[in-house]
């Protein structure tokens, strides 16, 4: 929604807040925000996802939990969860 409103995806730069706090740059950003709180939600070990913009033109986006470790890799509990799946598709 925030691209369909604005144009485009949140910045590299803001990431995530900006789908809370309005950027100054964008117009028909929705009053109140894209989440139904005020924060950045963290993941499932309360730790900050992570937002990037991957070089491939036809991915705009990942959003990333590192899982348990906090550390990029790992298997199990460990392993890194994508807002994609390995062939581009988005879940």
């Amino acid at each position: 929604m925030f691209k369909l409103d604005t144009g485009r995806y949140p910045s590299v730069e803001k990431g995530l807040w900006e789908l809370v706090k309005e950027p100054a740059d964008v117009n028909g950003w929705y009053i109140g925000g894209y989440l139904e709180q005020t924060t950045v939600p963290k993941d499932a070990w309360k730790i900050d996802f992570v937002y990037i913009v991957p070089a491939d033109p036809n991915i705009p986006f990942d959003i990333i939990s590192y899982g348990a470790d906090g550390k990029e890799g790992g298997t199990g509990f460990d392993a890194d969860i994508h807002s994609r799946d390995l062939d581009g598709s988005y879940k």
